[in-house]
């Protein structure tokens, strides 16, 4: 038979691709323990081919899914057997940072690897020198928490029974091991669930009709996003930010992009960005490459799908040992979360000079963790949401998720539920947005009560310098981080006691054109 599909079977096939990474995306969040991923949803799915190449993704975190196909490639180069689960949070070797903990399944039929389904979702905590597993002060990657390589977790060998030897020292090593045990189930159950909606698929369609459909889909994406980058004007376009200290210093450290548009390719270079510093607030590569492909996917209209193909046309050069090109053992944690969007934002903030942009959104996803030794151990992480940059259409939305982070907030019950806190204040921050014809949206102020001792990080941004506006329009407000009358620094610990009341003011967004 032709390996070339018909538009309609083309389109059945891509949508049914696309459904089985979002039904992964639900099994994981429905099935998991811990608020961090069934209330904020802080995790991510994709299904990839043999090739390891991504078929499709659903729709959650923007820098883990970027930066899933180097997890694959990892467990390729460990070769997987049909039923085996392997499990890895090594940002050096297919991680991002190590409280993201990564599940990839072969995805087989009839004894042979098809394609691979991945699940990666948030760990509250997977251990290291401080609870949450962020700690502020960290210097290198083995003070975050426990390193996990590729490993087999489940293995198919042994009738897709646990290695009991890896899960215990997994266990063995975090602050919380039942919720760990639970949300671990969760993802392989999200796995084992793709496998199943693949082989069905495949016993419709065919075992070759599905296959022409995973080169089909990459193929049409490519086609798409070289379309949709024909249509800007070449050139180069370079812009600058600054990472708001490292945890260690507080000193500014310089980022610099340079991306250049030459028909349907475009490329990004990171030379002049700072070297690699002493704290966490360094990317490996594949946190880098997620930024970029964060930025080429909003130049792309909303139908294109998120694939293989879309990023093919982009490459990226990033100086080996420079902040965004980490090398091994350089402490990553802040890099993933920090580092990451004001990557994005410094790409986007270039990219305005060749389409109509909004402007920058709050650049940081405000980390707040805290945990303590009561009641066996916990760890209480979120990232709180801000305010978006307007555009040449209207308003920025207020107190969301922007950039790199597309999680939801803990609902106050679930929070004051599960830990011993109590949010006393949780609102917009009025009037924190940038002005302009039309105003950034507004940040959020977020504050809760310690009803028992506990450890504090804070990892944010976006505390000295305001976000950008575009077209004439104001910078965002800047966010402020209070521990009772204190206020802190953009990264700062400190420890808790009963009564201590710990509030994150977020910034607001940037404004549009001039009043």
């Amino acid at each position: 038979m032709s390996n070339r599909l018909d538009p309609v079977t083309l389109s059945v096939l891509s949508g049914a691709l696309s459904g089985i990474a979002e039904e992964m995306g639900a099994v994981l969040i429905r099935g998991s323990y811990s608020s961090n991923i069934k209330e904020r949803r802080d995790c991510s799915t994709a299904l990839f081919d043999s090739r390891g190449r991504t078929v499709s993704q659903a729709e959650h975190i923007p820098v883990h899914l970027g930066a899933m196909p180097e997890a694959v490639a990892a467990v390729m180069q460990r070769d997987p057997e049909p039923g085996d689960v392997f499990a890895l949070n090594d940002p050096y070797s297919g991680g991002t940072h190590l409280p993201d903990i990564t599940l990839v399944s072969p995805v087989s039929h009839g004894g042979e690897i098809i394609g691979y389904a991945v699940s990666r979702a948030h760990h509250s905590d997977v251990g290291g020198m401080s609870p949450g597993s962020m700690p502020v002060g960290s210097r290198e990657v083995y003070q975050e928490g426990t390193v996990i390589p590729p490993v087999r977790l489940v293995s198919g060998a042994s009738g897709g029974e646990y290695v009991p030897d890896v899960l215990d020292l997994i266990l063995a090593n975090v602050r919380t091991p039942r919720l760990r045990r639970g949300d671990l189930r969760a993802q392989i159950a999200a796995n084992r669930l793709a496998e199943e909606r693949v082989v069905e698929l495949i016993e419709r369609r065919s075992k070759d009709t599905v296959r022409a459909a995973f080169d089909e889909v990459i193929s049409y994406a490519e086609r798409r996003t070289r379309e949709a980058i024909r249509e800007l004007p070449d050139g180069t376009y370079a812009a600058g930010s600054e990472i708001e200290g490292d945890g260690v210093t507080d000193s500014d450290i310089p980022l610099q992009v340079e991306i250049n548009i030459s028909g349907d390719e475009l490329s990004v270079d990171f030379s002049g960005t700072s070297d690699a510093v002493a704290g966490n607030v360094n990317c490996p590569l594949a946190v880098t490459r997620s930024a970029c492909y964060f930025a080429l996917r909003v130049l792309l209209p909303d139908d294109v799908p998120a694939n293989a193909g879309t990023y093919a046309p982009l490459s990226i050069h990033a100086p080996e040992g420079s902040l965004v090109n980490a090398q091994s053992p350089s402490a990553v944690v802040a890099g993933n979360v920090e580092t990451s969007q004001r990557v994005a934002d410094t790409l986007l903030l270039a990219l305005s000079g060749a389409a109509d942009l909004i402007a920058g959104g709050q650049g940081t996803m405000n980390n707040l963790i805290i945990g303590g030794t009561g009641d066996g151990g916990w760890t209480y992480y979120e990232t709180i949401g801000g305010g978006q940059g307007a555009s040449a259409t209207g308003p920025g939305p207020s107190g969301v998720h922007v950039g790199m982070s597309n999680t939801l907030n803990t609902p106050i019950e679930a929070l004051e539920l599960e830990y011993p806190m109590r949010v006393t204040r949780y609102e917009l921050r009025y009037g924190s947005g940038g002005a302009g014809k039309y105003a950034g949206g507004d940040g959020l102020a977020r504050s809760v009560r310690l009803l028992a001792p506990a450890q504090l990080s804070l990892i944010s941004d976006r505390r000295r310098h305001g976000t950008h506006g575009l077209g004439g329009g104001e910078p965002g407000d800047t966010g402020k981080n209070l521990l009772n009358n204190e206020e802190l620094p953009p990264k700062a610990s400190r420890e808790l006691r009963p009564g201590d009341e710990v509030t994150v003011e977020t910034p607001g967004g940037g404004g549009y054109g001039r009043e």
